[in-house]
């Protein structure tokens, strides 16, 4: 099994068809689930699945919502960030996350690589997004 970091596939169709909304207010809800290294996640992932999802003291199934910072352009360069994501006295071992969105159906938006297993036993786990960028953001369209 493998994570391998990718926007997801469908995610880019659904954009066309107009099912994702970023907007700060009244945009959809997404969610981050974290995953062990089992989790066989990539491009092709269409839903969020339980399946390798990582379990532990201080994690809930399906993760956590995410605050969506809003969808931003520059120049050509359209680009969309979240606030961190924190597990609050976790004790987790995670490789990866999903990012979804929660009110359309749990699609899959975009896979996330840790670049390996990080253990974090009964303390703050964050995840921190990169700043919000037409350079960094984690979803960025040229």
């Amino acid at each position: 099994m493998a994570i391998t970091q990718a926007l997801c596939s469908s995610f880019k169709q659904e954009l066309l068809e107009g099912i994702h909304n970023f907007s700060a207010v009244g945009g959809d809800t997404f969610k981050i689930a974290l995953y062990s290294s089992t989790a066989n996640l990539s491009g092709a992932t269409t839903v969020y699945t339980a399946v390798g999802e990582t379990t532990g003291t201080g994690y809930t199934a399906g993760g956590k919502t995410l605050t969506n910072l809003g969808a931003f352009l520059s120049g050509t360069t359209s680009y969309t960030s979240f606030a961190n994501a924190v597990w609050s006295s976790a004790s987790i071992s995670t490789a990866g996350a999903l990012i979804y969105n929660a009110s359309k159906g749990n699609k899959a938006v975009t896979v996330l690589n840790f670049g390996g297993t990080y253990a974090n036993a009964g303390t703050d786990f964050t995840i921190v997004f990169p700043t919000n960028s037409p350079a960094t953001a984690p979803i960025i369209f040229n």
